[in-house]
């Protein structure tokens, strides 16, 4: 009888995508420093040997979480992206109301991922703050092609009041609170861009 040699088998997509999105459901319904990696592996559901096969710490789990979200269609920044809409339209449905199945309301992940791990250095943190930084690019190109004046100051503003009417929102459990900086939104609009007349 001859020895048989066997290569480690690489674990399955679909285990890493259901740990994914158990991680995405809890990390929203508790918050990503309560939520252990038993319980995403009891979530997914996969084995524990599965879920370390995937992601080695819970930090790359965390960091392979954000960019999942980064992503898709989840997010503040992910509308800006969009060619089917209008520029201005863009900008301003960073404040529209979330999917109507988003309860309690969230808020943005990022700025929750920020404050989940504060110090600047950490992973988690820079991967939210270079989401961050990306929002307000995707607005400055949009304000340029809009032909506002001083584009770069207008997209800071407007990342500004998206982000607080998403943690008001939150904070609140409001999901049409946008409704407030998207009228702010159209103010600092209107007065940015070139005179008709």
């Amino acid at each position: 009888m001859g020895t048989t040699t066997t290569t480690p088998r690489r674990p399955g997509r679909g285990g890493r995508e259901r740990i994914l999105a158990a991680a995405t459901r809890l990390f929203a319904a508790q918050g990503i420093n309560a939520t252990g990696m038993e319980q995403v592996a009891e979530q997914a559901p996969v084995s524990k040997r599965t879920l370390y096969a995937h992601f080695r710490t819970k930090d790359e789990l965390v960091i392979a979480h954000l960019r999942e979200l980064a992503s898709s269609d989840a997010t503040l920044e992910s509308v800006l992206t969009r060619e089917d809409i209008p520029p201005r339209e863009r900008i301003l449905a960073m404040f529209d109301q979330p999917a109507a199945d988003a309860a309690p309301v969230r808020g943005c992940p990022f700025i929750d991922a920020a404050a989940e791990f504060p110090d600047p250095q950490s992973a988690a943190h820079s991967y939210a703050r270079e989401q961050k930084l990306r929002m307000v690019q995707l607005v400055t190109a949009l304000a340029r092609e809009l032909g506002c004046r001083e584009p770069d100051a207008l997209a800071e503003q407007l990342a500004t009041l998206a982000d607080g009417a998403a943690s008001r929102a939150m904070v609140l459990d409001d999901a049409d609170y946008g409704r407030h900086a998207r009228a702010a939104a159209e103010i600092l609009l209107e007065r940015a861009l070139p005179s008709t007349s």
